[in-house]
């Protein structure tokens, strides 16, 4: 005889203090009952008391044990021989209020939103009507089969998710959030039963085996068995894969990052990017919550930039991992390395969908499913690989990101968040979208840092611990370390290498921030090659070993750098280590040792690790941090550069004669573009070398960057060039240049080593006059051409939009550029600091946000340049054409402008504070709400300028023309000088200067 629901909830229909017991009876284990989970067991008619006696809650019972009760109810009343329908009927909906009250306990938001229940309002019509249609369920054999074959999608899951559903709407939940609750709960519903059946007799458990072994064959496969897993094995940091648990230790340590990681401080920043100076560093996890649970904030990408070692990565995976723990479903974690994403699609959920590579992603729906809702981290916008970079760029890709941001906050049906983090130099020459909520990671201050060590002292022993502390806090520890120390990365190095012994008090003395980061990568690169590593190659190594295994390992960083900075196939490091001798006979010796692979097990024991995104069928590897690989790449490209100038022994000239400089050049520089990073690493060795011949390298590289400019190496028909040869051969290995992309490389990173060697020489006097790049030949001379650095900007953006200033617009502080021919070039964020631009022509250039401070533009052509918001701090203007230039935020404090050309110019709320402005032409300019505080404006002319707003107070009018010039109420006069001698001062002005 086939029963209802309601009459099988009559077994159990009774009072709560007999399902509770008497009083004193022994609590079951685990977290209270929520009020919220009682209000929902008693609205479906579980309980049949009013809410009253909910206050017994407070005793302490568990909601399994309240369950655990019911169950034995229900025996008890059946003679301990319940039908499977009656058992079916009473456990899943007390498991699957079981399932809702664990999930309420453990999600951060849900607790607070109704931990506490319907403050006792009455069930609203509606939720009663669905209540009698849930009792008026038949509990037949086809409803028990349904409900074990996948409960979410059952008639009994679906009918109590409707009443989840109207309670939580009682409760006052969002509606796009009910469907996110109800779809999780029905399928926790699973554990929970299983959790019952644990302490049922034998004969029941067994009674349900066969369904049981079924449901947890196919539930795995399913949406939210396939999202579980997802976070077990990508998020959590126990998954099952050693690979991915690799992730989660400390370079190689035993412990893993929970156990030594402190939260992070930031810094806010406005939407240029510059940090907001009146605001308060703020806690990174915080900031990161509060943006996420703050629906105001759903339209907002949060934005996570910082340099290396800053552990914007650490930050990822941690934030990741508590989200998971603590908010999940209402978000579930993604977390997607940027390194790793191949495809880059015209439309992004695709892309989405490719970088996941899981089963619940491939599905049409996926992003827009009512019971799904993701909070996706993309790590390191600057590692998109260079496939990714062609399409458009990082610039291309942020876009997609903040349009797709705004779509969810106007779709209910999508709502997801994005998190991106990167480094901040990646953003030169960068339009970003305008809904970045931006900030900068902060240093580690000393409240971090003694967070920190405490963490250590748990990991290697307090006494270890205090040791590193008193050499860190010493007067003696040089303050370049202690600055380093404020990184989470060198921080972990300086106290590893502390432990092992290796970190002296006299390392540092005399050395820069950049050099003390290199004795400290260098000491940990000779700590894992002579100590920490070998026993992991089973073998011990000689002296002359160690140097092959660092050749191995720098090759290693040029390769993942020429790959794209973030993996390099392994076949690809053993094509270029087959010419050394001594690296092929290690890794023979290796071989014979161990069996596999030498030179990936090699790799592996020094940061490296297998490059699980890669691809690459045949193996790849990535370090395990960047940096480290920036270091060795450094080191390797400071061996061939010193390798260039060395000498004959017997005749005039060098070893490598000039075509096998230009073909190693092209080897070593074809590729992508030098990092700052890798450039500061390379520079501060070189310095440091005792084999560095700067006028020689200098005079060697400026003759390749002559012959490259006029075409020599490109422009050949016969044979096979040196563009194409080292193309094909990157391509063999998965980096896909074409020949135009390797020529422009090689060139574009060779103009960076000659603008590094020309600063480089402006520091030294004995170099001075030795060393000066001009990317235009020098002026004066027969080689001279104003148009050439034109050229190469149009002929490198031929490949991708602003890839000159990608590559090179960081790099022209100080830069010689004289007379150079640059109309309507785009240079925006550009860093020209002290550039020499004497007689440059920039007219219609775009100069926006660039740093001109200190630059010397004496007669050069501004003419309708874009100088929005640009520092001109203490530039040098004297009798340049700025004539409709837009100088809109400009900052021109302190700037030379004697007898400059501003007529028609657009200053709004430009800074011009103490600038000197004798005799310039400011015809018409617009200086609406200009700072024009202590300038000196004797003799300029001002005829028809637009002064309202303006800020004079203490500048100097002495002799100026003020003839039908504008101003109002809002403009400050106070304490200025020579007014009375000023020319054609408006009778207004003399009498009344507030009164217009």
């Amino acid at each position: 005889m086939v029963v209802t629901f309601q009459q099988v909830w009559q077994i159990l229909n009774t009072d709560i203090g007999e399902l509770l017991g008497t009083p004193g009876e022994t609590v079951e284990a685990g977290a209270e009952v929520s009020k919220a989970s009682l209000e929902l067991m008693i609205a479906l008619g579980l309980l049949g008391t009013p809410l009253a006696p909910a206050a017994a809650v407070a005793a302490g019972l568990s909601f399994v044990g309240l369950s655990r009760k019911g169950l034995n109810l229900l025996r008890a009343k059946t003679n301990n021989k319940p039908t499977p329908e009656q058992w079916v009927g009473i456990a899943f909906p007390l498991a699957y209020i079981m399932s809702f009250d664990s999930l309420v306990h453990k999600n951060d938001w849900l607790k607070v939103k109704i931990g506490v229940g319907v403050s006792g309002n009455d069930i609203d019509n509606d939720a009663k009507q669905q209540i009698d249609q849930l009792g008026e369920l038949n509990l037949d054999q086809a409803l028990v089969d349904q409900a074990w074959d996948y409960f979410p999608e059952s008639k009994l899951g679906q009918a109590l998710n409707q009443q989840l559903s109207q309670y939580l709407k009682q409760v006052g939940l969002d509606p796009n959030i009910i469907p996110l609750v109800t779809g999780w709960v029905a399928w926790g519903t699973y554990g929970c039963i299983d959790s019952l059946l644990s302490y049922e007799p034998e004969d029941i458990v067994n009674s349900f085996s066969l369904h049981r072994a079924a449901a947890q064959q196919t539930a795995p496969t399913r949406k939210y068995g396939n999202i579980e897993t997802y976070l077990t094995e990508q998020i959590s940091p126990n998954p099952s894969d050693p690979n991915r648990l690799q992730l989660w230790k400390v370079l190689g340590e035993d412990f893993k990052i929970p156990d030594i990681y402190v939260p992070l401080k930031a810094q806010l920043l406005d939407t240029n990017g510059k940090v907001k100076k009146q605001a308060n560093p703020v806690n990174l996890e915080s900031w990161a919550k509060q943006q996420l649970t703050n629906p105001e904030k759903n339209g907002q990408v949060m934005f996570i930039q910082g340099g290396p070692g800053r552990g914007k990565t650490v930050f990822c995976r941690m934030l990741a991992d508590w989200v998971r723990q603590h908010l999940h479903p209402i978000w579930t974690p993604i977390l997607i390395r940027l390194r790793d994403i191949h495809t880059f699609e015209k439309n992004i959920e695709n892309t989405l969908r490719a970088a996941v590579q899981a089963d619940f992603a491939k599905k049409d729906g996926w992003l827009t499913d009512p019971n799904t809702r993701f909070l996706f981290l993309l790590d390191g916008f600057d590692e998109l690989r260079m496939e990714g970079r062609t399409i458009g760029g990082i610039e291309d890709f942020l876009k997609k990101v903040g349009y797709y941001q705004e779509n969810c906050q106007q779709n209910p049906n999508l709502g997801h968040r994005f998190l991106v983090t990167g480094r901040e130099l990646a953003l030169q020459g960068i339009v970003t979208p305008r809904n970045l909520e931006r900030v900068q990671i902060a240093l580690m201050d000393e409240t971090l840092q003694q967070q920190w060590f405490r963490n250590w002292g748990n990991l290697v022993g307090q006494d270890k611990a205090t040791g590193f502390k008193r050499f860190f806090q010493a007067q003696h520890c040089p303050e370049r370390v202690k600055e380093l120390a404020q990184e989470p990365l060198l921080l972990y190095l300086l106290a590893a290498m502390h432990r092992d012994g290796k970190l002296t008090d006299q390392m540092f003395v005399g050395a820069s921030s950049t050099n003390a980061k290199i004795l400290i990568y260098q000491t940990a690169l000779d700590w894992v090659l002579t100590k920490q590593r070998p026993k992991d190659l089973h073998f011990e190594i000689t002296e002359q070993e160690t140097e092959d295994l660092r050749r191995i390992l720098t090759e290693a960083g040029l390769c993942v750098t020429q790959a794209g900075g973030e993996w390099a196939s392994i076949t690809m490091i053993e094509e270029r280590l087959k010419e050394d001798d001594g690296a092929r006979e290690l890794l023979e010796k290796a071989q014979k040792r161990i069996g596999e692979n030498p030179l990936r097990n090699a790799l592996a024991a020094f940061y490296l690790r297998p490059a699980s995104g890669s691809g690459v069928t045949e193996g790849a590897v990535e370090f395990v941090h960047k940096s480290f690989g920036e270091f060795l790449c450094a080191l390797r490209l400071q061996e061939s550069l010193e390798d260039w100038t060395e000498p004959r022994k017997k005749r005039r000239g060098f070893t490598i004669d000039n075509d096998q400089l230009a073909e190693e050049i092209y080897d070593l520089l074809g590729y992508g573009r030098l990092t700052p990073e890798i450039v500061d690493y390379l520079m501060a060795l070189l310095d440091t070398s005792d084999d560095f011949r700067p006028v020689q390298l200098f005079e060697r590289l400026e003759d390749f960057y002559g012959r490259w400019c006029n075409g020599e190496f490109i422009d050949i028909l016969e044979e096979t060039t040196l563009p194409q040869k080292t193309g094909q051969k990157l391509r063999k290995h998965g980096v896909e240049l074409g020949q135009r992309q390797v020529d422009i490389a090689a060139g574009l990173n060779t103009m960076i080593l000659l603008l590094e060697l020309h600063r480089y020489a402006q520091t030294k006097d004995e170099l001075k006059d030795k060393i000066s790049f001009h990317p235009c030949g020098k002026p004066d001379t027969e080689g001279f051409d104003s148009k050439r650095l034109l050229r190469i900007i149009n002929y490198s953006n031929s490949v991708e939009v602003d890839n000159f200033l990608k590559t090179i617009g960081g790099l022209l502080s100080l830069a010689d550029l004289r007379w150079v021919n640059l109309i309507d070039a785009n240079l925006s964020s550009a860093n020209l600091i002290k550039a020499n631009l004497i007689k440059a022509d920039l007219s219609s250039a775009n100069l926006s946000s660039a740093n001109l401070s200190s630059a010397n533009l004496i007669k050069a052509d501004l003419s309708f340049a874009n100088l929005i918001e640009t520092d001109l701090i203490e530039a040098n203007l004297i009798e340049a054409d700025l004539i409709e230039s837009n100088l809109i935020d400009a900052d021109l404090s302190s700037a030379n402008l004697i007898e400059a050309n501003l007529s028609s110019a657009n200053l709004i709320e430009a800074n011009l504070i103490k600038a000197n402005l004798i005799k310039a032409n400011l015809i018409k300019a617009n200086l609406i709400k200009a700072n024009l505080i202590k300038a000196d404006l004797r003799q300029a002319d001002f005829r028809q300028a637009n002064l309202t707003g303006a800020n004079l107070t203490g500048a100097n009018l002495t002799g100026a023309n003020l003839e039908n010039i504008s101003w109002n109420e809002d403009t400050k006069w106070e304490n200025v000088q020579g007014l009375e001698t000023a020319i054609n001062v408006p009778e207004a002005l003399k009498n009344d200067p507030t009164s217009p």
